[in-house]
């Protein structure tokens, strides 16, 4: 059973920064891209960052400059760090695993920006 669990979310002050992790676990074998979406309330779900197993990563043009994507697909582990936050970037971000023509989705962890 595919499983992908993140940790690191939270309550923090504009300006500030939270460093997401994601860890996928169960009977991937051959993961080639990794990444981290959001969604905040009323909104649809966006992608935030995503990295492949050869490339560069990719990012929305909202958190470029501010976020970094890191990990390795090969241990199935990605991790957002996320600086400079906004008001804005409040939202529950979900880590997203693909393989073959599947996909997998963690649980969510809650991000807040506010003072």
């Amino acid at each position: 059973q595919v499983q992908l669990v993140e940790s690191g979310g939270g309550l923090v002050q504009p300006g500030g920064s939270l460093r997401l992790s994601c860890a996928a676990s169960g009977g991937i074998f051959s993961i080639y891209n990794m990444a981290w979406y959001r969604q905040a309330p009323g909104k649809q779900r966006e992608l935030v960052a995503g990295m492949i197993s050869v490339g560069m990563p990719n990012y929305a043009d909202s958190v470029k400059g501010r976020f970094t994507i890191s990990g390795d697909i090969a241990k199935k582990t990605v991790y957002l760090q996320m600086n400079s936050l906004k008001p804005e970037d409040t939202a529950v971000y979900y880590c997203n695993a693909r393989w073959g023509a599947n996909n997998a989705w963690g649980q969510g962890t809650q991000v807040t920006v506010s003072s």
